[in-house]
């Protein structure tokens, strides 16, 4: 059964199982159950995002706007239903879809206008944050509050919990089932990973690649959408600046969790592990009493060492030969 599981998802098991042990011995409250399920809420957006982020990755791109994006939905939600008096519900989808078309002009910029996907999302980044901050300053509400006096059921969305389990592990698990399903399980999912092997082969076989790295990053901006909706749930007010400290800890869950940055292989089960791995080392260096700002640290030592070992490992060097085999299975 083992011999079926990457070694890389099987290390990152492992590791998740260290740390309960190490950070238990330190500090018992970490083996209660009820706070690790319920730390989800800390980690949740960064999940969210990384998950999709992770295709984008496949396809040999990259987006660091995400972070900016759930500012800016964040700031829309808060808008729309507190200062304008839209419906909470009606807000949430419009707040979520302006987090798609984020990604559709990103997406659209980098696979029809040629430009490296770096330098879109780049510019994208300080776009949507500034668009967010302007929206906040011309309702007239005080950018340091935010926008608050949101109604009980939105605030279940990320505090509530069916059956015992937080809404936070639910929603965790049903956007990991559907970015599993359509990296893993779909003809579309193949096509990610063969544009990221080698996108003039894939033209070759008929894939239109363009339309796949642009509907990447639509996926993206979605998840960063839903993730701004969601760590406005949990915090309980509408602020521009959420979102601002995510950049690095999402490239850490989704190049920890063993997607190659120059594309062609990588999973979305390493990406929740990871995300699981960070997660509990923010909250039991924490509990350890170790100071916030060296939590960023261990997370940057992190993301380093995890770029540096699968760049030394062989399981993870760009094999092309093997991956391009999954071509003739495109129209399975």
């Amino acid at each position: 059964m083992l011999t079926k599981i990457p070694k890389w998802n099987l290390t990152l098991f492992i590791l998740i199982i260290a740390e309960i042990i190490i950070f238990g011995m330190i500090n018992p409250r970490f083996w209660n159950v009820t706070i690790l399920l319920n730390s989800f809420n800390d980690f949740i957006a960064i999940a969210i995002i990384g998950f999709f982020v992770t295709l984008v990755v496949i396809t040999g791109g990259i987006d660091i706007s995400g972070g900016s994006i759930i500012g800016l939905t964040s700031v829309v939600t808060g808008l729309l239903s507190q200062v304008a008096g839209i419906n909470i519900w009606v807000s949430i989808i419009c707040a979520i879809l302006i987090g798609g078309l984020c990604g559709l002009l990103n997406g659209v910029l980098i696979a029809y206008g040629r430009v490296q996907a770096m330098v879109i999302t780049l510019g994208g980044m300080l776009l949507y944050s500034g668009i967010a901050i302007v929206l906040v300053g011309l309702s007239g509400v005080s950018t340091y509050e935010g926008i608050s006096g949101f109604s009980e059921n939105f605030s279940n969305i990320a505090n509530g919990d069916v059956m015992g389990i937080p809404n936070a592990v639910i929603l965790f698990m049903i956007l990991f089932l559907v970015a599993y399903i359509l990296l893993h399980r779909t003809r579309y999912g193949r096509y990610l990973y063969l544009t990221g092997i080698n996108q003039n082969t894939a033209n070759y076989s008929g894939i239109n690649t363009k339309r796949i790295i642009a509907s990447s990053y639509v996926l993206s901006g979605l998840s960063a959408g839903i993730a701004g909706v969601v760590l406005t749930s949990y915090l309980g007010s509408a602020r521009a600046d959420y979102g601002a400290e995510y950049l690095m800890p999402i490239l850490t869950v989704v190049v920890l969790g063993g997607t190659l940055i120059t594309g062609g292989k990588g999973g979305v089960v390493g990406t929740a592990l990871a995300s699981i791995i960070l997660g509990f080392m923010q909250i039991g260096l924490q509990m350890a009493g170790v100071s916030t700002q060296y939590i960023g640290l261990a997370t940057g030592i992190l993301l380093i060492v995890s770029v540096a070992f699968m760049g030394i490992n062989p399981e993870f060097r760009f094999n092309m030969k093997k991956l391009l085999t999954q071509k003739q299975h495109i129209g399975g």
